[in-house]
């Protein structure tokens, strides 16, 4: 039998060797990683194949969206995303077998034990050292997507500098943010028993509702500029709107947005006195006055119809089924041996689970998607009765995939999985059919 040590001998750290349940662990995750990036792998071919069915000729109903050279364009735009998100899915799935299986992790965890403390601000630590030094593989990769990918088809307008300079802000703000919350988990686990991980969902609601405040306040204000509208007749329109459909906002703003890309978008974010409408300025450049009005109604459908508390209770109630899973797989020794770790502490679970999280959600995306295209549709229908006519909002989504060079023609099954709003056509044709059913007599 191979004695504890600190080498990076696979899976060795354990003091007995492997059970059979504890070998079985390690085959069924490593059969769930090659199934996710299997399943990823054909949904890209059978994207593409689809894809380049379409590509000499845009479908009928979408004529008009784009003229031909812009859709060569966005199909070229298609696959070379696709390349490199299939690039990416391999790189990620054989850094996770390699991070799970060579031993890398036990002999982390013992040694930074050693050498730092087993405290829980020790391992709040050592989960935050691992949670950094697993982002750095795909800096490359994002790099590449900017300066390259993006840039080749003429979206990029960041620099160097501010693309850096997020990056750092973002690790300060982890550290400042995330390291105290993980510090307060460990420590809920020590004071509260077997219920803490019912405690530590309640801290983590806290906390998530503490940031929908406070970021649009304190932390976006880091990475872009907003500015108030200003006083003219696109302000007078969106204000008439908000009032018409009853919705208070503290104000709407511009989001430089063009100071990273050329993409745009809309949102609104806060609560109560703190909420407010952002426009991105790329946006406004793109749109008619009319048609950012829709923007902005479909916007406020999503707050009338009540899916943002919808999607929130959604969030609360993942988390706390994972919490309990997170619970349940931290009392099992053969978790915690299966990867090649000594039971008795729960930071590994925490590692683990967080690690492998990913390759179990990734099976339920259809089903989520599919509920957020439902909200997607009754947001789309919103926004044609507070406009009293659907074109305007047809004629910014058609603006919209046009300059974002969006795939027109998607296969199903891959944006099933893939795409939490419907497609261009399946809105129009939604749209369409919502119009003629309130104008029917």
């Amino acid at each position: 039998m191979v004695q504890p040590d600190l080498s990076f001998e696979p899976i060795l750290l354990t003091e007995s060797p492997l059970s059979v349940l504890d070998s079985s662990v390690l085959w069924i995750v490593v059969a769930l990683i090659l199934a996710r990036f299997m399943t990823q792998m054909w949904l890209k071919h059978l994207n593409y194949r689809y894809v380049k069915a379409h590509a000499t000729k845009i479908p009928e109903p979408l004529r008009g969206v784009m003229d031909e050279t812009t859709y060569t364009k966005s199909v070229a735009y298609t696959f070379a995303r696709g390349r490199l998100a299939a690039l990416e899915n391999g790189y990620s799935a054989v850094i996770l077998l390699l991070v799970l299986f060579a031993g890398v992790l036990p002999w982390a965890f013992q040694s930074f034990q050693q050498h730092v403390g087993n405290s829980e601000w020790s391992m709040a630590a050592f989960l935050f050292v691992v949670g950094a030094v697993m982002s750095l593989p795909g800096i490359p990769l994002d790099w590449y997507e900017q300066f390259r990918l993006e840039q080749r088809f003429g979206f990029n307008t960041t620099t160097q500098k501010i693309w850096w300079l997020d990056r750092l802000k973002m690790l300060l703000l982890a550290a400042l943010l995330g390291y105290p919350l993980i510090v307060l988990v460990l420590k809920l686990v020590e004071w509260t028993g077997e219920w803490w991980w019912l405690w530590a969902w309640g801290a983590l609601l806290a906390f998530q509702f503490l940031m929908m405040v406070l970021a649009p306040v304190l932390i976006m204000p880091l990475f872009n500029k907003f500015t108030p509208l200003p006083e003219g007749s696109l302000r007078e329109r969106l204000m008439k709107l908000a009032e018409r459909t009853n919705f208070r906002a503290q104000s709407i703003q511009v989001m430089d947005g063009s100071k990273r890309s050329r993409h745009s978008n809309a949102f609104f974010t806060g609560f109560g006195r703190f909420r407010k409408i952002v426009l991105f300025d790329t946006l406004v450049a793109q749109l008619t006055e009319p048609e950012l009005e829709a923007v902005l109604a479909h916007e406020i459908g999503h707050y009338k119809r009540k899916h943002i508390p919808k999607l929130l209770a959604w969030a609360a109630l993942v988390s706390l089924v994972s919490f309990y899973v997170l619970a349940v797989l931290a009392r099992q020794e053969w978790f915690y041996r299966g990867f090649g770790f000594l039971p008795g502490n729960i930071t590994p679970a925490l590692l683990l689970f967080s690690l492998l999280a990913g390759t179990i959600t990734f099976w339920f995306a259809p089903p989520q998607n599919w509920w957020a295209r439902r909200f997607e549709y009754e947001a789309d229908a919103f926004a044609a009765e507070a406009v009293n006519e659907a074109q305007s909002l047809i004629g910014a989504l058609r603006k919209l995939h046009e300059k974002n060079l969006s795939n027109l023609t998607p296969h199903p099954a891959y944006s099933g999985f893939y795409y939490s709003h419907p497609t261009l056509f399946e809105r129009e044709r939604a749209l369409h059919g919502h119009v003629a059913e309130i104008t029917s007599p």
